[in-house]
């Protein structure tokens, strides 16, 4: 499973962020090692991943720009046991100075990977909630896609051009990439709309959606005011469930060849079954008493 996702969107609001942090968690508890790059200069991966964005040495606006290797700005994530290339305001800068060159702008981030690649298992890009110069650096650094969004009417209308946004990407830049798949987020089974959308959804795209579906959850919200990924604020609850049941999803999807069927007990947002929550072969089970401790 070795591959760059770079998590886009770019109607904001749509949970990209919540996804690449905790889905780093819930990588990193299946054995995975995993990098998140916070690539947003309003840096909420990094600040929900109790790093504090004021008071960085390095960050990826300094890798972007050639200020520092990728190694440099790296920092462990204590609750979570990933690696974080954090961000802040400064990407802004960065954006700017990257429209300012005349070649080789869109490749910078591709090139500064190059030496840590091998080094994660997987690697999440958090982009920004625009289809900018960082997002077209993310796009064109990434193997495949995630797009994180709400089933609502506007985030089908955003989805249309971001998807023209990737084929052209795919077309002349980056010949090799492809849809990770689309992640249905703040989902709430009640509402009429919400379901009709996310029938469309599997009618167009159909095995690229994932089955699982990430819940309205108050401990999703909160974990970022603690500082950590929802998986170590409360690992009972529905949204930290639902992280991980994308995770083994992710895993049962490389092992299941091309064309072939996925394994029964694919699970969506919060179900789990057995005391597991991830169930396939080959997967490393992840029970609940090797969960981590939610906070006293």
């Amino acid at each position: 499973m070795k591959r760059v996702i770079a998590l886009a969107n770019q109607k904001g609001g749509v949970g990209k962020t919540t996804t690449a942090v905790n889905l780093a968690a819930s990588l990193t508890a299946t054995k995975r090692r995993v990098l998140l790059i916070d690539l947003d200069p309003q840096g909420n991966a990094t600040m929900g991943c109790g790093v504090d964005k004021h008071a960085l040495s390095r960050t990826s606006c300094d890798v972007l720009l050639g200020d520092c290797g990728a190694v440099e700005a790296l920092v462990p994530v204590e609750y979570g046991g990933f690696m974080l290339m954090p961000g802040n305001q400064d990407l802004t800068a960065a954006e700017v100075r990257l429209l300012t060159m005349a070649v080789g702008r869109e490749f910078k981030l591709r090139n500064a990977l190059s030496p840590v690649r091998g080094d994660f298992d997987v690697i999440l890009v958090d982009c920004p909630p625009s289809l900018n110069m960082l997002t077209l650096n993310a796009l064109v650094a990434a193997d495949s896609v995630m797009v994180p969004m709400q089933c609502e009417y506007y985030a089908l209308e955003g989805l249309t051009a971001l998807m023209q946004t990737i084929e052209q990407i795919k077309e002349s830049i980056n010949p090799e990439l492809q849809i990770e798949g689309l992640l249905r987020t703040m989902f709430d089974p009640r509402n009429n709309l919400s379901n009709e959308v996310s029938a469309q959804l599997i009618q167009h795209f159909g095995e690229k959606v994932f089955r699982t579906m990430i819940p309205r959850n108050v401990r999703l919200a909160e974990a970022p005011s603690f500082g950590k990924p929802a998986l170590f604020h409360d690992k009972e609850s529905r949204g930290a469930l639902a992280y991980l049941a994308l995770a083994g999803e992710m895993i049962r999807r490389d092992e299941v060849p091309s064309g072939g069927e996925v394994p029964s007990g694919e699970m969506s947002g919060g179900e789990v079954s057995g005391g597991e929550v991830s169930e396939a072969p080959g997967d490393e089970l992840i029970r609940r008493d090797e969960l981590p401790d939610a906070p006293v």
